[in-house]
Formats: C-alpha cells, structure tokens, sequence
C-alpha cells in the first residue's frame, strides 16, 4: 500500500490543495478585503495589497503550470459546454462531487483570475502620469471592484452549495488541504 492510500485509509482524508494554493487562497481574499476596505480612505495600503493581489495572482499562475496535479489548471479548467452541463446537473440536484474543483468552480477561478488580472492593472495605471485622475478609468476601476464582490458572492454561494449537498465543509478543506475520498461511485 503506498503511503498517501496508507494515510487516507488511516485518517479518512487526502491530500488535496498543497501549501502554495491554500495560501494563495487566503492570501488574495486577505488582499482583496483590504483593497476593498482602504479604497478612497488609505491610497497607500490600497496600492499595497493591490500589488499583493497581483502578486499572487502571478505566483498561481505559474503553480497552475507547474505545481502538483490538482493545483494545475488541466485538472479542473473544462470546456463551457462541461461548465453548463454541471450546471444543468446542479440544478437537477444531481451534480457529482469532485476531490478537486468542480466544472463550476473551475470557471470561478478563471473568471476572478481574469477580473482581478483587469482590475490591478487598471489600479497601476491609474498611477501613471498617463492615466492619473482619468474619470472613466477610475469609474472602471470602481465598477470592476463590485463586479469582483459579485463574483465572489457567487463563489461563497457555491461552496456553500456544494459543501451542504456533498456534506463536506469545503472553507475547511481549503485551510487544512484535506477532504474525504472518492467513494467508488464517485469517481470519474
């Protein structure tokens, strides 16, 4: 028996999110409640953690690559028809339980990736002589920063879902890197 089996069999766990995405993970919602909370009050700690956010996003991106299996994108990014598919199956309250992230959840990484790639980058050129003060990118900037707490929103609403309907606390799993294993009708 090799020894992460040995250690399941024993704990009734696996090994799911390494050290690096659990941290990254923490880390931007640490980044992205303080961007949201010193907006307009305190630049510079706005900047700050804007560059944390953008630093992390960076440092995922590599570990999407090269990092181990359930960490790269090729384990949970699908194609949009798998995306709809599960969530035609969430719906019919029939959708299967992944060790990793679900289609839907997939999707959610790409898109809060993508929004937050958007958004500091509209943050760091609002410091440039170029574009400081410009109104419509400010706006932008603004806009972006709720269209990501919506994001967000529909996130929390996700794991909420998929840890009731698959009786697993996933915001858990997420801090210990730990979930219970597929069972033999789980697999896929």
């Amino acid at each position: 028996m090799s020894r992460p089996i040995e250690a399941a069999a024993m704990t009734g766990r696996v090994r799911v999110w390494d050290p690096v995405v659990r941290a990254f993970h923490w880390g931007l919602v640490v980044a992205i409640a303080t961007a949201w909370l010193s907006a307009g009050e305190w630049q510079a700690v706005h900047e700050v953690a804007g560059y944390c956010a953008a630093a992390l996003i960076a440092i995922r991106l590599v570990w999407g690559v090269i990092g181990p299996r359930e960490a790269r994108f090729s384990a949970f990014v699908r194609r949009p028809s798998v995306v709809f598919g599960y969530l035609k199956d969430i719906a019919a309250g029939r959708e299967r339980r992944f060790l990793g992230h679900n289609p839907a959840g997939g999707a959610m990484i790409v898109a809060l990736i993508l929004a937050i790639i958007a958004q500091a980058s509209m943050g760091y050129l609002l410091t440039t002589d170029a574009f400081f003060g410009v109104d419509w990118l400010e706006e932008l900037h603004e806009a972006l920063a709720y269209g990501i707490l919506g994001l967000i929103g529909l996130h929390l609403a996700g794991v909420l879902l998929a840890s009731i309907r698959h009786r697993e606390n996933l915001p858990l799993a997420m801090v210990t890197g730990r979930k219970r294993p597929l069972l033999a009708d789980e697999a896929h």
